[in-house]
Parts: C-alpha cells; sequence; structure tokens
C-alpha cells in the first residue's frame, strides 16, 4: 500500500509554475509525492523545504542535496524558512487535511472502519487527543466542537449524550463512541454521520482551523512578488477560508477601500477552481472533495 496517493498531482504542481533555481516549499509532505515532481521540475541549483508534523512522515524523507524535511507543523512556516535561511520562495504548495497513512493505520484511530483508541493526533507527541476531547471536555465544548467543526445539527443532543455516558466511566475507544452515539447514526446516514463526528474532534485535537489561519496569514510575507500559492482543500471549512483569504486578504469582515471602493489585497486568485476528474477520483477516492485554487503574490 502507498503511504500517499496525491491529488491532483500534476495540477498543484502546475500551479506553482516552477522556476528550475527558485525555492519552493511542500508544507504537507506526508508520502512525499507532491514533493518528488516538484524536485524533477527544479535545476541542480534549485531548493525545497517541506514540513510535516508526523514522525510516521519522515521515513519518507527524500534523498537529495536541494531537499530538507523539516518535522514542524506548518502554523511555523515562516519561523523555520528563516532558520534555514530562506527569508523568501518562489512558491508554497499545500494539501490540507489527514494522509491515506493516517486513516490507514488503525491504531492513529483517525479512521470509522477500524476499531481504536481514540487518538485523532497528526504529531504524536501532542498533549491532548481525542480521548481528552471525548472525556474531559464540559458540555457546551463538545457541542461547539461537534457544532462548528462537524456542521451537526444534532449536536447538543450529541454532547449532552456524551457527558451522561462519561458518568458510568471513561469513553476509551472508537467503538465505544459509536455505541454512546447510536441513537443518531441512522442506518442510511451512519457513515457520514460518523465521518462528521470524527472530523470535527479531529480537528479540534489537531487546531486544524487555527493552524490553517496562522499559515495563511504568514504566506505573503513567504513569498516574493510573483510566489505562488497552490492550496488543496477538503472540506467546506477550510475551503472557505482559503478563498475568502485569497480574494480579501481576511477571513472575516471586508478590507477598507479608498474612496474610489478600490482595496488593496496581497494575493490575486490564478485561473478557477480546479476538482479532480472522473477518472482520478476513480483511481483514488480520497480525491473526490479536493478542491484546489492557486494565488499569486501582488
Amino acid at each position: 500500500m502507498e503511504y500517499h496517493n496525491p491529488v491532483l498531482l500534476k495540477e498543484t504542481v502546475d500551479g506553482l509554475n516552477i522556476k528550475p533555481d527558485g525555492i519552493y516549499v511542500d508544507v504537507t509532505f506526508g508520502g512525499g509525492g507532491h514533493s518528488k515532481e516538484i524536485l524533477k521540475r527544479l535545476g541542480p541549483h534549485g531548493k525545497l523545504f517541506a514540513f510535516d508534523q508526523d514522525k510516521d512522515a519522515l521515513l519518507n524523507t527524500i534523498d537529495d542535496n536541494r531537499f530538507t524535511l523539516i518535522n514542524e507543523n506548518f502554523r511555523y512556516v515562516r519561523r523555520f524558512l528563516r532558520f534555514y535561511g530562506a527569508k523568501e520562495v518562489d512558491g508554497v504548495l499545500a494539501d490540507f487535511g489527514v494522509s491515506s497513512h493516517q486513516f490507514d493505520v488503525a491504531e492513529r484511530g483517525f479512521s470509522t472502519r477500524f476499531e481504536a483508541d481514540l487518538d485523532m493526533r497528526m504529531n504524536q507527541d501532542d498533549a491532548i487527543s481525542a480521548y481528552h476531547v471525548v472525556n474531559e471536555y464540559d458540555e457546551e465544548q463538545l457541542r461547539q466542537v461537534l457544532f462548528q467543526y462537524g456542521e451537526l445539527r444534532q449536536a447538543p443532543a450529541m454532547a449532552k449524550v456524551i457527558v451522561e455516558e462519561r458518568n458510568h466511566g471513561e469513553i476509551k475507544t472508537s467503538e465505544q463512541l459509536k455505541t454512546v452515539l447510536k441513537r443518531f447514526l441512522n442506518h442510511k446516514k451512519e457513515n457520514k454521520v460518523l465521518a462528521q463526528i470524527y472530523q470535527a474532534i479531529r480537528i479540534e485535537v489537531n487546531q486544524e482551523i487555527e493552524a490553517l489561519k496562522e499559515f495563511l496569514l504568514q504566506t505573503p510575507e513567504v513569498l516574493v512578488k510573483g510566489g505562488r500559492l497552490s492550496l488543496i482543500s477538503y472540506h467546506s471549512l477550510e475551503d472557505r477560508l482559503v478563498k475568502r483569504f485569497i480574494r480579501n486578504g481576511m477571513f472575516e469582515g471586508e478590507p477598507e477601500r479608498d474612496v474610489f471602493g478600490n482595496f488593496e489585497v496581497p494575493l490575486k486568485k490564478v485561473g478557477h477552481l480546479i476538482v479532480p476528474t472522473k477518472e482520478e477520483i476513480a483511481r483514488n477516492n480520497r480525491a473526490r472533495s479536493a478542491k484546489l485554487r492557486i494565488a499569486e503574490r501582488i
């Protein structure tokens, strides 16, 4: 089994408009598929930095003197690029979400398919796991997580049931959690609702929305003028933030306009939204919800 089958491989790397002697960053290294494609297009003086907070990804490092793999969360992209002497780069690629490897290794706790301890940490050294969210968050915190990140209408009732069940003992495994929430898992929609529940808990555990915002805010400073962003999102929460930031340079509200109604933003979109072909989705089911947006530093 491949560690991770990269989504929209050609389209995402094409979006970077690679210069042979440029400096590029893959902030979601995973199995290294996108990084390998970037390296193919770089000349001998080009440079590629990659980030991944998951220690498992370090096993996929690429033996190439143009390549540096940094075992850190991409929310710290600016700090670590500066540490390695790269104040500005020509392009940044990100493939957000969970890797195929993380889904397929049962003990990581990301997949609804397996019985496993409640974990879901992308960085195995983090203190907060899915166990902590399910067993230690109060009812209001659980409601907010399930509603905000899972977009679940029944979030209040789900949170209430979890808290009530905790009084009888800890909820330690994915099967226990399914049993606790069984009344909400309509047979026809069971997989969809479970996926929403897992997504909500996973986003909270890994602070994915906060990390994404911090990363996006740094990109205009990291990129040279004319530098490219190539970003793949998998759910609406991520994609809305990416789309708004490219358009407005902010996540909420509208930028300040001058007397003529014009406003300045650091990025401009390049082309239109790109989604996988039916053929790619048939080869790689994980691609079905992928959305690629490309932007350029003004």
